[in-house]
């Protein structure tokens, strides 16, 4: 199995992913947001032990940015056939290759995205209806999470798009090539970020990874948010100490 496919299968996704490209040894019967939800993941087998021990773990909420003079994020998204999967903690959708984001000499691949309901970042305290974790990798496996919180306002046709083509059967992905997606319509007009050090936000919680989350939120209808919550009312991972972090804001 390539480390493509092991990102894309489990559950990267995430939460941040849900890493479908984040956890590629994870099983979606271990954990859970309920029983065995993120109190728990810590032990619940030995691979998980960052989840409980790590020192930089995400999701956060951002206060007190500091501003600072940041390599702008080019983002090169281009259209993919649909090929899109519940797999049992969020709705993903894997993408095609060459798409990409770069930050300064830094080019990461997308591999996939997906969400969260609530949102698992806040800022200043505050959560947004949802966030779309957008996964990507470098070539030397270093993953990059590109988060674009989801506020309640006008419909966003790339939603509704996966909304319509929504599986009937879970962790089982399917594919319609007749439909393009691209991700770059998730994305707000403002591309200003906030970045710091952090992890996977589901199991195994693996640490090293670069998150910008975008100052701006993006929209989506009530119909849309509803949607989701039908499906997962509940899958986001609550905040995690900052441990001394610094958090940075682009100026």
């Amino acid at each position: 199995m390539t480390l493509r496919d092991a990102i894309r299968s489990a559950t990267l996704a995430c939460a941040v992913a849900f890493i479908s490209p984040a956890h590629p040894e994870d099983k979606h019967h271990e954990w859970d947001y309920k029983a065995h939800g993120p109190k728990h993941w810590g032990g619940i087998k030995p691979e998980f032990a960052s989840c409980k021990a790590g020192k930089v773990q995400s999701p956060v909420d951002i206060r007190h940015a500091v501003p600072a003079k940041l390599d702008p994020i080019r983002f090169d998204y281009h259209p993919t056939a649909l090929h899109i999967v519940d797999n049992g903690h969020t709705i993903q959708v894997n993408y095609g290759s060459g798409s990409s984001i770069s930050v300064g000499d830094q080019r990461y691949e997308l591999v996939q995205f997906h969400f969260h309901k609530p949102s698992e970042e806040k800022v200043n305290g505050r959560t947004y209806p949802m966030v779309a974790h957008l996964v990507h990798r470098k070539s030397d496996g270093g993953l990059a999470v590109v988060a674009v919180l989801l506020k309640e306002g006008g419909s966003n046709a790339l939603v509704q798009a996966l909304w319509t083509n929504l599986p009937r059967e879970k962790e089982k992905e399917k594919v319609e090539e007749k439909v393009a997606v691209n991700a770059a319509d998730l994305l707000p007009g403002n591309h200003a970020y906030y970045t710091f050090a952090g992890s996977l936000t589901t199991p195994p919680c693996s640490e090293g990874v670069t998150w910008f989350v975008l100052v701006q939120a993006s929209e989506i209808s009530k119909a849309q948010i509803a949607s989701f919550g039908k499906i997962y009312s509940g899958n986001a991972r609550p905040v995690q100490p900052l441990n001394g972090r610094t958090i940075q804001v682009s100026q």
